[in-house]
């Protein structure tokens, strides 16, 4: 990481304050070329260092590249970034050379490096290793590679929120600076009162991204129109939904872009202390966080008088515990007090009576991340993006069954199946798409007959879903939606922070009877049969009872799963209640195995069976005791020949 915090301050003031080349030195116009990598003078190695990264062996790519460079004697410079999103082909390097467009490399492991940086040092790039090539005015493009925004990946994204990820280093302030950044917190500070800057932001019409979706403009308006002189903002980087990461992402690949937009917050309600409430999982997003801080405290940019203003504000990192419920701003406020994590009723709200009992606005990682771009560009250009009541991008993570994984940066109003199928590249292995969980525990799933849908806050509500933080986990043909119904229902059950019976009670019962409804009638007695009806009997009007009379709105979206899945697939929940069968067989004490007559008596199977169901003769067709088999699958998994199915 960068060791000299301390930039020179003539050139921050200029850079910040809109870089006029005409009227800056022309030292500090060719240092701006450089940070931005229009031109580089020796050959520039970038390497996605971020979670996913590091988990597809990017460390191992970076130290193959240091000995690559030093066995062949090249003066390179690496360059650590975070993540550019495409997580399905990581681990991502590129390679920059003077006079050229800078490529993009696509699952570089160790064993690949010399393959890639023998080709380009060689001017003859071995494609399959190559994504894209950025398009960079005055730089020679590479013949047969498309460009970035050509990728049917890339392409169709429009990238605020992601702009600088896995593009710029993340712990250099300088570059971010030289892409733009901290310009709105200078023009703030330069003369716009809070007011003013509540104003423009809800001109722009943002809403949170945390899952409400609340005017974010007007609910900055509430707090700051109380006269407490002690106010609070809180940035929820809790991120607890199963399958999201996209706040991560941001602070791992562009740490400076969420300070800046806190600190604008925190000034629109008149905050002097600001908490980062992340969860303890993420140190590599922790590490670049304090790095951040610290660079922008030692340039003036966070503080004691801000810039030389009035304005000063205090940032302190608050590390969770990883529990789910902290997400709500309620529950997130005691435990920043050192509370047990638990909701409160509302009013007050946060606005009004938070943290410490001031004042206090929440708002998660992607909405304070939109907002230096909002005051630069003003809050009619981010309104022009959108749909009527949804307006800007918003940021999805794209997983599950899906081609194209990762991080998905779309214009509000874009469709599920341009998300799914363009940008994701359609489902899998060849199978088929069955729905789509957007929302994450507290969502919906949506099926196929419903994939044209536009993204927005309005049209998700009309399906049975909601915006959530963005997590977007594709389902196909194998999946069993009662199951993922089951999962989801577990996942909240164990999450709830037990304070009201609906949600604590209600939740246990709902899971009490997915299990039943997903259990053998071999492993059943009558007693158990006789609960099992009556409780399926009562499932939707349970399910209902808990979404109106829970405290929190954890609480209240805790049904959504089971109410989506009964929604459109109902008929999977007959199959199991009715048929006792599951028609995706992924229910495993509701499906049994078979042998066919592809079997050639290798009695491989009959030695990995645990429970010696399986009996036969060698070279001869063996067969299962479905009495005494447990639906293992090891006798599946061990089979080379295809002879074990699932009935």
């Amino acid at each position: 990481m960068t060791t000299n915090l301390k930039l020179d301050d003539a050139f921050l003031q200029w850079a910040i304050g809109g870089a006029d080349l005409k009227s800056g030195k022309k030292e500090w116009a060719e240092r701006l070329t450089v940070l931005r990598r229009q031109s580089v003078s020796k050959p520039v190695i970038y390497i996605g260092t971020g979670t996913c990264g590091l988990g597809a062996g990017a460390a191992f790519t970076l130290e193959k590249i240091k000995q690559y460079l030093d066995t062949k004697k090249i003066d390179a410079e690496i360059v650590e970034v975070g993540c550019i999103g495409f997580c399905a082909v990581e681990p991502l390097v590129d390679v920059q050379l003077p006079g050229r467009c800078r490529l993009m490399g696509c699952r570089i492991t160790q064993d690949k490096v010399d393959s890639l940086l023998d080709g380009v040092f060689s001017d003859n790039i071995p494609k399959e290793l190559i994504l894209a090539q950025f398009n960079e005015d005055g730089l020679k493009a590479w013949d047969g590679v498309k460009f970035k925004d050509e990728h049917s990946f890339f392409g169709p994204q429009k990238r605020w929120v992601l702009k600088n990820c896995g593009i710029i280093n993340p712990a250099s302030l300088e570059e971010y600076i030289a892409t733009g950044g901290y310009q709105g917190l200078k023009k703030v500070l330069s003369g716009m009162s809070g007011e003013q800057v509540c104003k423009e932001v809800e001109t722009s019409g943002l809403r949170g991204r945390g899952g409400g979706g609340f005017p974010t403009g007007k609910k900055w308006q509430f707090a700051l129109t109380q006269t407490d002189p002690q106010k609070y903002l809180v940035c929820n980087a809790d991120e607890g939904d199963p399958g999201a990461f996209m706040d991560r992402a941001v602070i791992e690949g562009d740490p400076h872009r969420l300070l800046e937009g806190m600190a604008i917050a925190a000034y629109a309600i008149g905050a002097n202390k600001a908490y980062i409430y992340i969860r303890a999982e993420y140190p590599l997003a922790i590490q670049r966080l304090k790095h951040a801080i610290a660079e922008a405290e030692a340039n003036n940019l966070l503080g004691d008088n801000i810039l030389g203003s009035q304005f000063s504000l205090k940032m302190i990192i608050k590390m969770g515990a990883g529990a789910f419920v902290c997400g709500e701003e309620t529950a997130l406020i005691h435990s920043i007090e050192g509370k047990r994590g638990m909701p409160r009723p509302r009013p007050p709200f946060p606005a009004v009576s938070g943290a410490f009992g001031h004042p206090t606005i929440i708002n998660n990682v992607e909405t304070l991340a939109n907002i230096p771009a909002i005051l630069v560009n003003g809050g009619g250009w981010f309104a022009g993006v959108g749909t009527g009541g949804s307006k800007g991008t918003k940021v999805f993570a794209l997983s599950g069954k899906v081609t194209n994984t990762g991080l998905v940066e779309v214009a509000m109003g874009t469709s599920l199946r341009e998300v799914i199928f363009t940008i994701g590249g359609g489902i899998a292995n060849g199978k088929m798409y069955k729905a789509v969980q957007i929302g994450g525990p507290s969502g919906g799933c949506i099926p196929e007959s419903h994939l044209d849908i536009e993204i927005d806050y309005e049209s998700l509500k009309t399906v049975g879903a909601m915006m959530g933080s963005g997590g977007l986990v594709v389902m196909d043909e194998d999946n069993c939606m009662v199951d993922v119904a089951k999962f989801f229902m577990d996942f909240i059950q164990r999450e709830s922070c037990g304070k009201c019976t609906p949600c604590r009670e209600g939740t246990r019962r709902m899971l009490e009877t997915l299990n039943r409804i997903t259990r053998s009638r071999k492993h059943e007695t009558k007693e158990q049969s006789l609960q099992r009806f009556q409780s399926v009997i009562a499932l939707e009007k349970l399910a209902e009872t808990i979404r109106d009379t829970s405290l929190c709105g954890l609480g209240q979206t805790a049904p959504n799963p089971v109410l989506s899945t009964l929604r459109w697939f109902r008929h999977e929940y007959e199959a199991h209640i009715y048929d006792r069968c599951c028609p995706a067989k992924a229910c495993v004490d509701m499906i049994s195995y078979e042998i066919s007559d592809k079997c050639t008596g290798c009695t491989l199977c009959s030695k990995k069976c645990p429970a010696n169901a399986i009996t036969g003769t060698v070279k001869n067709q063996h067969h299962i005791d479905k009495e005494m088999c447990v639906a293992c699958g090891a006798c599946k998994d061990a089979c080379r020949f295809g002879a074990v199915v699932k009935v």
